[in-house]
């Protein structure tokens, strides 16, 4: 569908939800990030604005490969999150506003299967998941699609909902999975660990991951939440993050590691020079670890793919915005 002169295509999340596609965000992800270690594209990490009850969390980003530039704004308030990413193009025009819960549960899995990519071998892997959410569910779907999965194991702290997502991933994915009854027990002999919870404090030992392992910290971007031991962090011979400016306001795996003496940021590789080819990995095997916060232009490279699958199918309502 062409775009109509001075118009703005509204998705609500329900048109978000038939045409988002995991390889094509992956494949948008991969190529933004590429673009950030290249000095093409910028990302501004995410700034937030406390009030009494809630929160306004704010990121934007250019991404010159999807002809976009873009805010996401999101507030946290009363139990709950509204996400909304409006999508400029290169002129300025206001070309898209996204309801964004869905897409950036995407765009997060996403980034981990970009990672796994550049990080580690193709080879069939045994994954452990800590966390049972809607995020868990989209990190599993990214990672199928771009490693064999012998096995997967999932603990979560509700055996009810740990034993549902082990069934729901087997059956969408055909993957051979179980639902561990610690986190020990998931850990243990995983080639892959994730984590992805809204946990304060650590939810794996260090002692527990295996010495070739790549663990994906995935779900805190506050600096007073770790899910990972500082002794993990000292363990690991390379440490990769999303972006090193946005790491260092919100990584509190990080932040706790450094107070602790055990790490140093200089050591900290940024994924987008991983993809760019500016980095080298080390001769010698040791744990990888890649802690994810959440960057803007992750919804940007999302939102590349999502929109024009949306105009294709007429989907979302056309609105007249600054004629």
């Amino acid at each position: 569908m062409s775009i109509l002169p001075g118009m703005t295509l509204v998705l609500r999340e329900a048109d978000v939800s038939q045409v988002v596609d995991m390889d094509a965000v992956i494949g948008a992800v991969e190529t933004a990030m590429r673009e950030l270690g290249e000095g093409v594209a910028q990302n501004v990490p995410r700034r937030r604005a406390f009030a009494p009850g809630g929160l306004l969390n704010v990121m934007f980003a250019t991404y010159p490969g999807g002809r976009c530039t873009g805010v996401k704004a999101y507030s946290v308030a009363a139990g709950g999150a509204r996400f909304l990413v409006s999508i400029f193009g290169l002129d300025g025009s206001l070309q898209a506003l996204v309801e964004a819960e869905h897409m950036g549960a995407y765009r997060t899995g996403a980034a981990t299967a970009v990672a796994v990519k550049a990080l580690r071998p193709r080879a069939p892997v045994d994954v452990a998941i800590i966390g049972t959410g809607m995020q868990a569910v989209t990190q599993v779907l990214a990672l199928s699609r771009v490693c064999e999965i012998k096995t997967l194991r999932v603990f979560g702290r509700d055996a009810q909902r740990r034993t549902a997502f082990a069934r729901d991933r087997q059956a969408e994915l055909g993957l051979r999975t179980t639902a561990a009854e610690t986190a020990e027990a998931a850990v243990r002999g995983a080639d892959i660990v994730l984590t992805m919870t809204t946990s304060a404090e650590p939810v794996i030992e260090a002692d527990w991951v295996e010495p070739h392992a790549l663990v994906v910290a995935a779900g805190s971007n506050f600096p007073h939440k770790a899910e990972i031991h500082a002794d993990l962090v000292e363990r690991a011979r390379t440490v990769v993050v999303d972006q090193l400016a946005t790491a260092q306001l919100e990584s509190g795996d990080l932040i706790r590691a450094e107070a602790a003496g055990k790490f140093d940021w200089e050591r900290a590789i940024e994924l987008g020079s991983v993809l760019a080819g500016t980095w080298r990995a080390p001769d010698e095997p040791g744990i990888t670890l890649f802690e994810s916060h959440g960057l803007a232009i992750w919804d940007l490279a999302a939102a590349s793919v999502v929109i024009p699958a949306a105009r294709e199918r007429g989907l979302g309502l056309e609105v007249p915005f600054f004629v």
